[in-house]
């Protein structure tokens, strides 16, 4: 699994925001969608964006205690903190990305998203921990055979 930065310059005490090269076809295929006027896409890739703008604005992981209505606590996961960041309710769209925070490396690793969550319901929760779970697996093995 190839990371990719989402880093703007001269930001250098913000929070790193790595993404996938499949988080990067789906945003790519939301903005074509939106292009030839699709609503949804339109809106999805809108809160996305939001969603990218508030982790870069974080100077460090989030705390328990840091949780708002943008950025809680995925409860389902069970062995790695891991954040779900939404926006307003939207009777349209429910764009939900989970994220882990490397604390080591002031990084924000985009593990699951979802752009429909309003039309898969609670079922994008059922699974969200263990999958979530398998991706940051996936990220520390990356990591350990770079040598970082």
């Amino acid at each position: 699994m190839h990371l990719r930065h989402y880093r703007p310059e001269g930001m250098l005490r913000s929070v790193d925001v790595l993404r996938s090269r499949q988080f990067d076809m789906w945003v790519r295929n939301l903005v074509e969608k939106a292009r030839d006027g699709d609503v949804v896409a339109f809106a999805t890739a809108k809160y996305v964006s939001d969603q990218i703008t508030y982790l870069r604005g974080l100077t460090r992981p989030p705390n328990l205690e840091d949780e708002t209505a943008t950025l809680k606590w995925v409860r389902q996961s069970r062995r790695y903190q891991l954040w779900r960041l939404s926006h307003p309710y939207d009777g349209l769209v429910a764009a939900r990305l989970i994220v882990w925070f490397d604390d080591e490396h002031n990084t924000a690793v985009i593990a699951l998203f979802a752009g429909d969550k309003a039309r898969i319901g609670d079922a994008f929760y059922a699974s969200v921990g263990t999958r979530g779970d398998q991706v940051v697996d996936l990220w520390k093995a990356e990591r350990m055979r770079e040598g970082q």
